[in-house]
């Protein structure tokens, strides 16, 4: 482990009433921000899903769609590949929403395409560049009627159990269009067009799926917990979550795949959360790094009952904040208890959550956990909440800084950041109580 010494404690000490001071002195008082800093980082909270702004389609999506070409644009109705596989579930219309398969012109093994367990440490690039070639087949359907709604949606959920990559043959009506679309929680893909007709090659499904698949008493929640216990991937168990594939026969609908992501990120994350309020507290503070498309994480450990914050801070120039003049922070917290209310910064809050939880599990402790991330200009475009959860996972499989008080874990830190610490102290709820409510004395003792 590491374990890193921050000069003498008095030194130490002073620096910290330093930082209290100018938070004291700065921004406690959250009115003293600016109107105009309020509203350009309204983007950071609606990541272009919410309308948040009143327009009726987010500005910064339409450009980068805009500039984002699929390469090359596709010529014909008529598209002949291997599905990864991967499916699309929509939102927009809800409850009538459009359905289908996501297929490139490619005839190999694709399953890297839609696999993001394994696309940490790729470039921007190579991601937007497999994913793009991906054609989305479209077909409304009512979510609650699916079952009803013929051969397409059929083999799109037949599609979405699949182990591997198969073969597939999509007619379109038309050709399909060349813009890539692009969102915060679900990864990107190409063009789109409404479907014709489909044929789908041989397929396997995968064996855990499949028998949650049949079990029509088994519920939705426990399915999911179950995959997940049995080794099965979280973006295989979204995949099968969003065509309906798990519940009780009767309740059993299409799931925009959106929300899909998010939902199973938060089933297991809460099952996890169980499992490590039952485990003793850490004995030191610890600080994991993880840094990885220019989002930067430190994710902080305090030894106390378990709690949860994520913090996110968007530099202006960045996606979410392109014409800001300050950089925006928003968090989310939870206490011991947990949450009863969807997280504002996000599926991002969700993922970070259980990526931290799968730690505590395997080593059965419990902490206090600040997650708190730098989102730079270089993440120059959303590619999915994937991102976070696999920055930290990369940051929980390190070896992590070890401090014997939380004074000298949080100048660490501070210098790993560019944005000043009172920056986070000032937006984060369980930062301040940590800093101000609970165990002073451990600040201030001796090393």
């Amino acid at each position: 482990m590491h374990s890193t010494q921050t000069g003498t404690t008095e030194n130490s000490n002073n620096w910290l009433l330093d930082v209290i001071k100018q938070v004291n002195h700065t921004a406690l008082d959250q009115n003293q921000i600016s109107t105009r800093s309020r509203q350009s980082s309204l983007c950071v909270l609606c990541k272009g899903a919410r309308n948040l702004c009143g327009k009726t389609r987010c500005p910064i999506m339409v450009k980068v769609n805009s500039y984002l070409k699929s390469v090359p644009l596709m010529s014909s109705e008529d598209i002949d590949g291997a599905s990864p596989p991967s499916v699309f579930i929509g939102r927009i219309g809800y409850p009538n929403v459009y359905v289908g398969p996501l297929v490139p012109p490619v005839h190999e093994n694709t399953s890297i395409f839609d696999l993001p367990e394994q696309w940490f440490g790729k470039s921007m690039d190579e991601i937007v560049g497999f994913r793009s070639l991906l054609i989305r087949g479209k077909h409304r359907v009512n979510v609650h009627e699916f079952n009803q709604a013929g051969k397409i949606v059929e083999q799109t959920r037949e599609l979405a159990l699949a182990d591997n990559s198969v073969d597939m043959e999509l007619n379109l009506t038309k050709k399909p269009r060349g813009s890539i679309f692009m969102d915060d929680d679900v990864q990107p893909f190409g063009p789109s067009a409404p479907i014709r007709d489909l044929k789908l090659g041989n397929s396997r499904y995968e064996q855990h799926i499949e028998k949650a698949y049949y079990d029509t008493d088994l519920k939705a929640t426990q399915a999911v917990k179950d995959l997940y216990n049995r080794g099965v991937v979280v973006s295989k168990i979204q995949k099968a979550f969003s065509v309906g594939a798990f519940g009780v026969e009767k309740k059993r609908r299409l799931v925009p795949t959106r929300w899909s992501i998010t939902a199973v990120d938060d089933i297991i994350s809460k099952s996890l959360m169980a499992q490590v309020k039952t485990f003793p507290e850490i004995n030191e503070y610890r600080v994991y790094e993880s840094i990885y498309l220019d989002n930067v994480f430190e994710i902080l450990m305090i030894p106390a009952a378990w709690s949860y914050e994520s913090m996110e801070a968007w530099y202006p120039g960045t996606t979410w904040n392109p014409n800001g003049t300050d950089v925006a922070i928003y968090s989310d917290a939870e206490g011991n208890s947990g949450r009863t209310t969807y997280a504002a910064i996000g599926g991002c809050y969700y993922s970070a959550r259980l990526a931290t939880c799968e730690l505590l599990v395997k080593e059965r402790r419990q902490a206090t956990v600040i997650v708190l991330r730098e989102a730079r200009p270089g993440y120059i475009m959303p590619i999915g909440v994937w991102q976070v959860r696999e920055n930290v996972r990369n940051a929980m499989r390190q070896k992590p800084y070890q401090f014997k008080n939380l004074n000298d874990s949080l100048k660490f830190v501070s210098g790993r950041l560019e944005i000043p610490l009172q920056q986070w102290i000032i937006q984060g709820k369980l930062l301040r109580q940590a800093l101000f409510q609970k165990r002073i004395s451990d600040f201030f003792r001796s090393n």
